[in-house]
């Protein structure tokens, strides 16, 4: 593998991570970047950068934003999200990786691309059914901002430092699991005191 595919593996990853959060911001992160000149997308990707595209993004990811704020329709969205997310996660990572093999590419895109968004959409799923439990659902506004600052954030990390990116995507996996491990235990520990 060459140091090209290496880092646009990084780049895909932190990308399909933020997909897991909200399905289009990092198509509209990647395609903006690309139209910004800040980012190549492989090839065949180019696409993603056009007008058309930018503005489908932007609606997309202003009417996800907009329907993970309100309480109870936030966990239907979660629901049709986790295929879409899944989806995003797979095509981003197929974006990222440059002048790699169809092969490496579509089984990087699958697999890693994929199965990243995948992960983080349960993780992150799992922290807004324990954001609902704990607060009846009235801090899962809150919550549905947090999700969309990650995904901003992690986005935009992977496109600009790739490195960074793929380490944030790291630490962030071992700090959720450890919260929805902490959430099971104590809802486990309310199970045996009652």
């Amino acid at each position: 593998m060459t140091i090209d595919t290496l880092l646009g593996v990084a780049v895909g990853i932190g990308l399909a991570a933020a997909c897991g959060f909200r399905v289009f911001v990092p198509l509209l992160v990647m395609g903006g970047a690309a139209r910004l000149g800040w980012y190549e997308p492989s090839a065949g990707f180019a696409w993603m950068a056009t007008t058309p595209a930018l503005l489908a993004f932007a609606v997309a990811t202003a009417l996800e934003v907009a329907a993970a704020h309100v309480p109870f329709l936030d966990h239907a969205l979660d629901v049709v999200a986790a295929p879409l997310a899944v989806a995003a996660g797979a095509l981003t990572m197929a974006g990222a990786l440059g002048e790699a093999s169809p092969l490496l590419r579509w089984s990087f895109a699958l697999i890693a691309g994929g199965g990243t968004a995948g992960l983080f959409h349960g993780l992150n799923g799992l922290l807004r059914a324990g954001s609902t439990v704990t607060t009846a659902g009235l801090g899962n506004p809150l919550f549905a901002s947090l999700e969309t600052a990650g995904a901003f954030t992690l986005a935009a990390i992977a496109v600009l430092v790739p490195v960074v990116g793929l380490l944030l995507t790291v630490a962030m996996v071992t700090v959720i699991w450890r919260l929805v491990r902490r959430m099971r235990a104590g809802g486990r520990a309310g199970v045996r005191t009652a």
